[in-house]
């Protein structure tokens, strides 16, 4: 079916963006209250309309943990159907390191609280993990994937054509 055609569907991935912050053998992570049921994330969120990917990476982080982060490398791009809601998911996975923390600042709603887990506790966690892609970013930075956050360009410009 076209999309121009009457009743088509238009197919809009959510694009989202991660952190992994590592603190020695300790990764950033949220705990946070989705559809009813407790999960566990690193620092990710959605795009937001004229925000750059970068912009949206420290926003998220800030939003849901109280903590300030540097963006060191891009660690991959995923691409994910969501078994929470049915959606493609684009997702994009950043390394960051922790500059500062503000334990007085109130946490996006539904994130329980911000805490600090190893590998291994996280893969304990198991089907409590929010979805496939927490453990995925961390192996990749484990594996040493990382690229130049200078392959990302973002160029603002006017909503109207």
């Amino acid at each position: 079916m076209n999309a121009s055609m009457p009743g088509a569907r238009i197919w809009r991935p959510h694009v989202t963006v991660a952190c992994v912050v590592a603190d020695g053998e300790r990764y950033l992570m949220v705990e946070e209250e989705v559809s009813g049921r407790l999960v566990y994330n690193q620092p990710a969120g959605h795009l937001e309309d004229g925000e750059s990917l970068a912009a949206a990476a420290t926003r998220e982080t800030l939003e849901e943990t109280g903590w300030t982060v540097a963006l060191q490398h891009l660690i991959g791009v995923q691409q994910w159907r969501s078994t929470e809601h049915g959606e493609a998911v684009v997702r994009f996975s950043f390394a960051a390191k922790a500059t500062g923390h503000d334990p007085s600042r109130p946490l996006d709603t539904g994130i329980r609280r911000a805490l600090w887990l190893s590998r291994a506790e996280i893969a304990a966690l198991g089907d409590r993990l929010r979805s496939p892609l927490v453990l995925l970013s961390i192996d990749a930075w484990l594996a040493g994937q990382r690229l130049p956050l200078a392959s990302l360009s973002y160029l603002p410009g006017s909503a109207s054509a």
